[in-house]
Parts: C-alpha cells; sequence; structure tokens
C-alpha cells in the first residue's frame, strides 16, 4: 500500500524534487504546475512515480486553485495502492523521518475545520462568498505592488456591502465551515469528497467568484458526512507561522524556526524559500536522515 502526496505548484522547481526524491517507492506523486510555468517543470516528468498534470491557470484567491487540488484527488485515487492522500504546496517540505509516515494512523483524517464565525476570518467567513470576487481574472499578486489594481479590488467588494448586492445561495446548500488548504485524508474520505461533487456540481459552482474557496469547500463537504465525523482529528499536522516575516505571512521559514520545527508534531512545514531557507533545509535533512538510520 502507498500513500499519495498531491501538490500544487508554480516555482522552485528544485524543491519539488527534493520532496520527491526524499521519499521513497511506498511514495507517488501527483503534481498539478501552474499552467503559466509548466514549462520550467520539465526536469519531474521523467519518474515512474510522479504524475504532472498542468491544466489550470491559478490565481491567489481564485477557484481554479481548488480545481486544481480536486483533479489531483481524482488523479490520486485512480490507483488502488494510494491508501492515504497529503495535499502540500511546492513551498512544504517533510519535517518528519519517514518512518513516521509510514506509521501514520490510516484509520483518521488530519485536517483543521470551523464552522464559520467571526473567531474564523473577518465577517465570519461568509464575506468570501456573499460578494463577487475576482481573482481569476486579475492576478492580483502580481499586481499589489502597483496600488491601483489593489484598489479596485478593495472598492469592488466596499461598494458590493454599501450597496447590499449580497449573492444567493440555493435551499440545500450545506452549512458552512473553513479552515487550512492543507490536509492529510485516508483514502474513503477523499472518495467521499469526490463522489459528491460529482453528485452536486452546484457546490462548486457556487464557488466560482469566492474567496480562497479552497480554503471551504473540502471543510464544508466532509462535515456533510456522518462517517467523516467519527474520524476526524482538527490537526492539518502542518507547521506554518502566521506572524508575518522574512516578507510574507505566512512567515517564510529560516534556522530560527529549527528547534521550533522539530519539536512540532507535524507531518511538513511551510513556506520555503530557495536563499532564505536554505540553510534550515539543510538542517531539517541532516536531522530527518539522522532519524531514519536509527
Amino acid at each position: 500500500m502507498k500513500q499519495a502526496i498531491l501538490i500544487t505548484a508554480y516555482k522552485d522547481v528544485d524543491n519539488i524534487i527534493d520532496i520527491i526524491n526524499y521519499f521513497d517507492n511506498n511514495f507517488e506523486f501527483y503534481i498539478h504546475v501552474d499552467k503559466k510555468n509548466k514549462d520550467y517543470f520539465t526536469s519531474i516528468k521523467n519518474n515512474k512515480r510522479v504524475h504532472v498534470f498542468s491544466k489550470y491557470s491559478v490565481s491567489w484567491g481564485g477557484i481554479n486553485h481548488l480545481k486544481a487540488i480536486l483533479l489531483l484527488c481524482y488523479e490520486g485515487l485512480k490507483n488502488n495502492e494510494n491508501t492515504f492522500f497529503h495535499l502540500i504546496s511546492g513551498q512544504d517540505y517533510p519535517i518528519k523521518s519517514v518512518k513516521n509516515f509510514q506509521n501514520i494512523d490510516e484509520t483518521k483524517d488530519y485536517i483543521d475545520i470551523n464552522e464559520f464565525s467571526p473567531k474564523l476570518w473577518g465577517g465570519g467567513g461568509f464575506d468570501r462568498l456573499d460578494y463577487y470576487h475576482f481573482y481569476d481574472i486579475i492576478n492580483i499578486k502580481n499586481t499589489i505592488g502597483s496600488g491601483t489594481i489593489y484598489k479596485l479590488f478593495v472598492f469592488n467588494h466596499f461598494i458590493q456591502k454599501k450597496l447590499k448586492l449580497k449573492r444567493g445561495y440555493p435551499n440545500d446548500f450545506p452549512k458552512l465551515y473553513g479552515g487550512s488548504t492543507w490536509w492529510s485524508l485516508k483514502r474513503n474520505t477523499l472518495q467521499y469528497v469526490i463522489n459528491y461533487t460529482n453528485e452536486n456540481d452546484k457546490f462548486l459552482n457556487r464557488m466560482k467568484f469566492a474567496f480562497c474557496s479552497e480554503e471551504i469547500y473540502f471543510q464544508t463537504v466532509l462535515m456533510t458526512s456522518s462517517d467523516f465525523k467519527n474520524s476526524w482529528i482538527n490537526d492539518n499536522l502542518r507547521y506554518i507561522d502566521w506572524i508575518g516575516r522574512n516578507g510574507n505571512n505566512p512567515s517564510v521559514l529560516d534556522v530560527s524556526d529549527f528547534s521550533k520545527i522539530i519539536s512540532s508534531n507535524k507531518l511538513f512545514a511551510r513556506k520555503f524559500d530557495k536563499d532564505i531557507s536554505k540553510e534550515l533545509k539543510q538542517m531539517l535533512k541532516d536531522k530527518l536522515l539522522s532519524d531514519d538510520l536509527k
């Protein structure tokens, strides 16, 4: 039996290669590369354990990231040997030995889930769905520096709220939950999400023009399953520092994070940068190699 690692990526192919090389033949990789950057990832295609797709042009905040994740789930489930699935980004890195991964309790699901409320996100989370967000049309991450586009996005949100132009919901719309994009799920759980998606396409369609729907979709769908509620652990096993540092929020990790990372119970950490995190990553490689040899 194998574990599948699903990766959404758009840069730093060397980090992807390091992740692939870290794991043994009991792991398969399903990677979606942002269509805009697919030519940078040709070096990872000549590996039987690696399956690369580049169907969607992904912009931060838009629905295409969710669609890319669902594609990876669908493809990973095609191999019946894959019994457990980890979703990570191309800027993540494993922080536990391969033995730890192999010994994980595959009867459990590890995912961050919270009911929509002010404690979760501003506006209780509903702002993400109540109003039209146009992140798939304009990649705001590439235009924030100019200021003008960002101001238009803010104004668009403001004017919709001011005029009370809320979007409607279908009568049978499920109760909403949200949390981190990244998770580790057992096969039956992931199959439930894909089956739900195939049978309830209007829910996925309603995610269009929402904000960061990948932080809503899996949580909401899974909470409609009574079986899932018996296996869910509210911990996605990801080390993330949400105090902005090194020019990013969540923080780009560096050597100052080493002791906190290795003492955590997490499986992966993020974010890693090829320059800022270079020394930290080497320290982790040395530590993990030592753990695997014990």
